[in-house]
């Protein structure tokens, strides 16, 4: 009797494995894909076969929802983190220690490598303690002054690097012998970003952008054909965040309405005011006096859904302009009226232009299956869940909003 059940589970596995229906063994690979500022609409312009392919053959958002600000280094920051730029440190771009006097600014490498800004633990640090080993072809804040919150393997950041030459260094790290080979990958392109500051979301050139985005999307799943991996491999595309046009005749000159003696940090969407001593309600009660297409809130009163005062380098008072317009002070103002940028982001993150893609495919994933907007924090607890490890417990994503992508 007993030989007899043994032989049963035996011809019942043997149909299974034959059939196709047993998930491939060993630890999954993961490769994901950050095109900056590629809004989430950008795939409704029939432009974007690829992307399409992969929406019928896994999944598919109507929107990814960045953190705010929506801008590109704190939601890189809170999508590999799980958590909201209060909570992993990098509040804006560019924003002021008051305690140090040091200042954190994307265009500062010193600072931007500077781990003392990172508060939270990136999903690399989260699984290479627990075995799965990751690397980075490029990621806003990698690599960091410390070796143990760094990927295993990484590129240093270089802006025009061809985009072809880092979807082969991928390869090139998947072809490894198994026992070195990273089984999760960051990739990194930038350009809807770049065209679309510079010329505007709704452009010809952001439309070339899409197109070369998208073909690369397909350079990268026939890349995996050729070595054979590509039924092994989940490969998420996602973006930061989106874009929205701007006019040069959309000016708010907060510099103009307060006078000197306030530091202004910030400009474009968002700009957070640290006023000089004792002038935190008059310059308060100023700017709500001129409160014309854009809102000013103090930090301990900042609406909840923003995530956004929890966190001592927050100035007193932040200025959130209407999508649309923007904040300049005297010395950025010339930027904008010569019309250097007819896009930007950093605007509310509940407005649909600043919202990004999320698609996915592999054997993670579900064939075919559309759903609504998800959060970019969750992705962090998505990835754990796809590696089977345990996630941080202080992060600010949920799986459970965002689990039922997964077969």
């Amino acid at each position: 009797m007993k030989i007899r059940k043994i032989l049963s589970l035996w011809v019942l596995s043997a149909i299974f494995v034959l059939s196709g229906n047993i998930l491939p063994q060993g630890k999954p690979y993961v490769i994901l894909v950050s095109y900056d500022a590629f809004r989430w609409d950008y795939t409704s312009r029939g432009l974007t076969p690829n992307l399409d392919s992969v929406a019928s053959g896994g999944v598919s958002a109507l929107s990814l929802r960045p953190a705010f600000p929506s801008k590109t280094f704190p939601n890189h920051l809170s999508i590999i983190t799980g958590m909201y730029p209060e909570h992993h440190g990098i509040i804006h771009n560019e924003f002021r220690d008051p305690y140090s006097e040091r200042v954190y600014s994307i265009r500062d490498t010193a600072e931007v490598t500077d781990s003392r800004w990172y508060l939270g633990e990136a999903f690399w640090q989260t699984a290479e303690r627990q075995g799965i080993r990751t690397a980075s072809y490029f990621w806003p804040s990698t690599p960091l002054n410390l070796a143990e919150r760094n990927p295993k393997y990484y590129e240093l950041y270089e802006h025009k690097r061809p985009y072809g030459k880092r979807i082969e260094g991928v390869i090139n790290w998947l072809k490894m012998p198994y026992k070195d080979r990273p089984h999760f990958i960051t990739l990194y392109m930038h350009e809807t970003d770049d065209q679309g500051h510079k010329f505007g979301p709704n452009s010809p050139q952001v439309n070339l952008a899409i197109k070369q985005l998208d073909s690369l999307s397909g350079l990268l799943l026939k890349r995996l054909k050729d070595i054979k991996m590509y039924d092994s491999v989940n490969v998420i595309f996602l973006s930061d965040h989106g874009m929205t046009s701007i006019s040069s005749e959309r000016l708010i000159n907060v510099e103009e309405i307060l006078g000197k003696g306030n530091r202004l940090d910030g400009d474009g969407p968002v700009m957070m005011i640290e006023p000089g001593a004792g002038e935190l309600e008059a310059v308060y009660d100023k700017l709500k006096k001129n409160e014309e297409h854009f809102k000013v809130y103090k930090r301990d009163n900042m609406p909840g859904y923003f995530h956004f005062d929890d966190n001592p380098f927050i100035y007193p008072l932040i200025v959130v302009a209407e999508p649309g317009w923007s904040l300049v002070d005297n010395k950025t103002r010339a930027y904008y009226t010569k019309g250097k940028s007819r896009g930007n982001h950093g605007y509310d993150n509940n407005f649909m232009d600043m919202h990004g893609i999320f698609y996915a495919e592999g054997p993670a994933f579900k064939k075919g299956y559309r759903t609504g907007t998800l959060w970019n924090i969750d992705v962090y607890p998505l990835l754990c869940r796809i590696f089977d490890i345990l996630p941080k417990k202080n992060i600010d994503g949920s799986l459970e909003r965002i689990e039922f992508l997964l077969k």
